[in-house]
């Protein structure tokens, strides 16, 4: 994605060049107080006090800057940037010295401020600024870590800085002699949040007999709102003026608003265009909205008639968990699941009342996998995203009958598929519109209550089924900026707030586009406040976040007391059962806490807040995502079954092989920091350090709640994709099947929450694509009737893959590659046997770090090391094992052993010696012959292992 085109934006590095102002045209405004037509200039007058209220026509322009040659005066700067911060009420910031030159800020009300030879020209105020020795106070500082090395200028006292607030500002600096050296805008989050920090009511409110609309708009000149009865068309029924309130603007209507709907008129200056805008938005604390996000629906989310039968029950209603180390989860994209299920009636595939239908076969697949265990189910983006439009009539389709008499490497399908992939209706879902509203594409009317009601519908069936429903939440970034983009909602309301930007002004997109700014107060409560909502109002019991490394720590540690605060008397919910986690990677403009501490992986030791755990996927599988396509890993080959990748060496390899051992066996005891292990140089070593090629600690969590153990994700291959690229050609289809369950047994296995993809038990394809969030149903495909796993459906979508067409090619035209329905229902069978052991005993689940350092052992180490082959041991407290409690009541120790040689493999330990282990009963009665010839000598301690198989064993105890 990419930022929405500004046709004001302008270079911001114009050092050593001269500046000519070049006038656009003016447009009218509505008619705004006017300030105090005295101005005074110095730090001991009264400074710009707008006591007068006269109305008056107000012109506004912007300005662009072009350079001048001939210009002698040297200026640097442009008003379109934003280099200067107004982080307290008092105190200004600004990374600039002109020695014994001064300082001002301007402001102008109709945002008519023009950069000339001489300065800044246009304005309504001048106010001289106090350069201030000794740096910045430490309160801003703390908050804006990134300008810690900024000059500080202290405003006048008596300052209206409430008035200047809703006016175009700039700081200028003149040197010496009177020539003006520089010019910038300036950023306003941090003054904004000290005057306007706000935590009453947001929103619709609805009363008895009226309903009131609140919005926070400190920097807004004026607003309105037009109320109309239809979500589309017409004229508004009434337009009315909200009265502002510091910073909030509010304006009571009668109830019978209830099913209309409103459009917010706020005319604010817009950083941007350089220009009093009128923004016309919907309200970002919206509960119902019109198809796309043309109105906001005034519905009461309480309203009796938005509930399904029984709702108000399913809190008591909801599946039993114990303990959050008890969570599976399983990561489901609404449309995958239905889109292609003829079992679903054809109006509800794709949708949310998809999973309503309790005979469709995908519905009976989640029945199987609640059985055997599994407590949650992951959706992707279900809230207003971009991209796909809500009215279904609008979406465009391709021929998949005639796609499917296309060769399996065919470039056709891709190229069809790309021609309308932004006029369907896929896409992730990660570019968001709007945080609070479940998404109308998705629901069978987009207007109306459909999409509340049949969400709800939605959570509650899957619920009955005995799963759990985790949301995915992006509140890392918004899908567009800016004073007029139809999807731009927040930064249409209070310009240049919301969002991250940097020390140009300009809008961070690390994250793909749009940067949010969690560590401003008020960005902060709007996520807090739409967990609670989603939490309260739709039952949800766990949130996914999106890059959460780009939200600060102390707004992760507020959202988990938050939720857990909740309780059944009070909010209808019981918020301790409610889990969150997310991706702690740590980059971009907020890498190394410079914005703050962020709730990157390292940061959150200590918190309950689980991050996913990229060093045991990269361990399992090879590499990474962004490394060589070929790399090998523990379970693909790595030195035993080289492919054509070069790594460096077989002596290399066999090193590499070890030290992924190593960091699989931290990710199987949670990847706890504390953690002891042997690791493959025969040191005793904590989980900490065991440290990655890049350097970083393996082990960061200290508790096992902390750690989302995966191998796969929506991101990238599927884990039979990824299989199917690294392993060596010459692996047989039956190897990598199994390869396929090795790593997800890997998974199932491991202390800490286990994270499946959708698809892993089914050897799910999207024919090589590594990237498909708009690759179509096609690509995306998910068939739970085990007939095909969608292997070799075409070449992948040239953008994303084109480079490695080569590669897949190869693999896609070569029959021998593709799966037949004995493979995924064995493959379908071997997860749910998994599942079953891991639910078979809680010492699979170990509740606290120091059980899991007490109890789990890892025994194949140097100097009886066997590659490929992880020998685990969980022991509970039993007449041989002092200062263990007993926590399992049916098996007193547990054996897995992972063994990814193509061959045989036998291993032997007087740890194991004379104990009473047998295969475990799941797999002694599973449909896989080859699992079942696993032994154990008990007279030698000796294991016999099949080639890439895990075995459990179990010591049953002895009554």
């Amino acid at each position: 994605m990419s930022s929405p085109y500004n046709p004001f934006a302008l270079s911001s590095n114009l050092h050593n060049h001269n500046l000519r102002v070049v006038p656009f045209n003016f447009s009218l405004i509505k008619k705004l107080p006017s300030f105090s037509n005295s101005i005074f200039i110095g730090s001991n007058s009264r400074i710009f006090h707008s006591s007068s209220k006269k109305g008056l026509s107000c012109f506004c322009c912007s300005m662009a800057v072009e350079v001048d040659s001939v210009s002698q005066i040297e200026l640097q700067g442009t008003l379109n940037s934003s280099r200067a911060y107004w982080p307290s009420k008092y105190i200004l910031a600004w990374n600039v010295d002109v020695g014994n030159g001064s300082y001002y800020l301007f402001a102008s009300k109709t945002a008519a401020l023009r950069v000339t030879n001489d300065g800044i020209e246009g304005y309504d105020v001048k106010i001289k600024l106090d350069k201030v020795n000794g740096g910045l106070p430490a309160h801003v500082t703390e908050k804006f870590p990134h300008i810690r090395g900024y000059s500080a200028f202290r405003a006048p006292a008596n300052l209206d800085v409430e008035s200047l607030l809703k006016c175009q500002l700039a700081v200028a600096a003149f040197s010496g002699d009177g020539a003006c050296r520089n010019v910038t805008g300036l950023q306003l989050p941090g003054v904004i949040d000290e005057l306007y920090s706000y935590d009453g009511p947001l929103g619709a409110v609805f009363s008895e007999d009226s309903i009131s609309l609140n919005l926070w708009a400190p920097t807004a000149q004026a607003v309105n709102a037009s109320i109309y009865r239809d979500p589309l068309g017409g004229e508004p029924l009434q337009t009315v003026q909200l009265n502002e309130s510091s910073g909030v603007w509010i304006v009571v209507g009668p109830r019978s608003w209830e099913g209309c709907y409103y459009v917010y008129e706020v005319t604010v200056y817009h950083h941007t265009t350089l220009r009093i805008e009128k923004c016309f938005a919907i309200d970002p604390y919206a509960r119902g909205v019109s198809a796309d996000v043309k109105r906001t629906l005034l519905a009461d989310i309480k309203s009796e008639s938005l509930k399904p039968e029984g709702w108000d029950n399913l809190a008591d209603e909801k599946p039993h968990l114990l303990s959050p180390s008890d969570i599976s989860i399983y990561e489901l994209h609404i449309r995958d699941f239905s889109a292609y299920d003829l079992t679903v009636s054809p109006d509800l595939r794709g949708g949310y009342l998809a999973f309503t239908s309790q005979d469709s076969a995908g519905v009976n697949h989640l029945k199987k996998l609640s059985a055997a265990g599994l407590t949650h189910v992951h959706l992707l983006p279900s809230f207003q995203f971009a991209e796909v439009d809500d009215d279904k009539k609008k979406w465009k389709f391709v021929d998949t009958k005639m796609l499917e008499t296309l060769p399996p490497d065919s470039e056709e399908q891709q190229a069809q598929i790309t021609a309308i992939r932004d006029e369907d209706g896929y896409n992730w879902g990660y570019n968001p519109v709007l945080w609070g509203t479940p998404k109308g594409s998705y629901a069978t009317d987009p207007n109306g209550p459909s999409r509340i009601i049949e969400f709800r519908k939605m959570v509650q069936a899957l619920n009955h089924i005995g799963l759990r429903v985790v949301l995915d939440v992006v509140y890392n970034h918004l899908n567009s900026s800016g004073p007029s983009d139809v999807n731009s909602v927040l930064d249409k309301i209070v310009p240049g707030y919301y969002l991250r930007r940097d020390n140009d002004g300009a809008i961070e997109n690390s994250t793909c586009i749009n940067d949010t700014a969690s560590e401003h107060y008020m960005v902060e409560r709007l996520i807090l406040d739409d967990l609670k909502h989603w939490s309260v109002n739709y039952k949800v019991d766990g949130f996914r976040f999106d890059l959460m490394g780009h939200i600060m720590k102390h707004t992760m540690v507020k959202a988990t007391s938050m939720l857990q605060g909740l309780s059944k008397t009070q909010d209808g919910v019981e918020g301790s059962s409610i889990y969150i986690y997310g991706e702690g990677w740590d980059f971009g403009e907020v890498a190394n806490n410079a914005r703050g501490v962020n709730a990157s992986q390292m940061n959150l030791s200590g918190t309950g807040i689980g991050s996913f755990n990229d060093r045991i996927r990269d361990a399992v599988l090879g590499g990474g995502p962004f490394g060589p396509l070929l790399q090998q890993g523990y379970v693909t080959g790595l030195s035993l079954q080289p492919n054509d990748n070069d790594h460096g060496g077989k002596a290399n390899a066999d090193r590499m092989l070890a030290v992924a051992k190593d960091h699989i066996q931290v990710g199987l005891a949670a990847n706890l920091r504390d953690f002891m292990l042997t690791n493959c140089d025969g040191r005793q070593v904590k989980g900490s350090e065991v440290y990655t090629y890049g350097g970083s600690p393996v082990g960061y969590a200290m508790q096992p709640i902390e750690t989302i153990n995966y191998v796969s994700a929506h991101d990238n291959e599927t884990l039979f994709d990824i299989v199917s690229l690294k392993t060596a050609t010459y692996t047989s289809l039956d190897e990598r099947c199994r390869v396929n369950h090795l790593a997800t047994s890997i998974i199932a296995l491991t202390q800490g929450i286990p994270f499946f993809h959708a698809g892993d038990e089914l050897l799910r394809s999207k024919s090589l694509d590594r990237d498909s969030y708009n690759s179509g149903d096609w690509f995306n495909r998910l068939d739970f009737s085990y007939n095909t796993n969608n292997w070799g459906v075409g070449l992948p979508p040239k953008d994303q893959n084109q480079n490695n067409w080569p590669i897949i090619k190869q693999r896609l035209e070569n029959p021998s590659y593709k799966p037949d329905k004995s493979h995924i229902i064995a493959a379908v069978e071997n997860f749910t046997n998994l599942l079953q052991i891991r639910y078979s005993s809680p010492l699979f689940r170990l509740r606290s770090a120091k059980d899991i350092e007490d109890r789990v052992r890892f025994h194949n180490n140097v100097p009886s090391w066997i590659p490929g082959l992880i020998a685990m041991s969980i022991e509970d407290g039993h007449a041989g094992a002092s200062g263990l409690s007993q926590i399992d009541p049916k098996f007193q120790y547990i054996v897995v052993m992972i063994n990814v040689q193509p061959t045989e493999t036998k291993f032997t330990n007087p740890d194991f010696r004379a104990k009473s282990l047998q295969l475990h009963p799941v797999l002694s009665m599973s449909g896989d012959t080859i699992v079942k010839e696993s032994k154990y000598e008990p007279s030698t301690g000796c294991f016999t292992v099949p080639p890439k198989t895990t075995a459990v064993f179990v010591e049953p105890r002895h009554v």
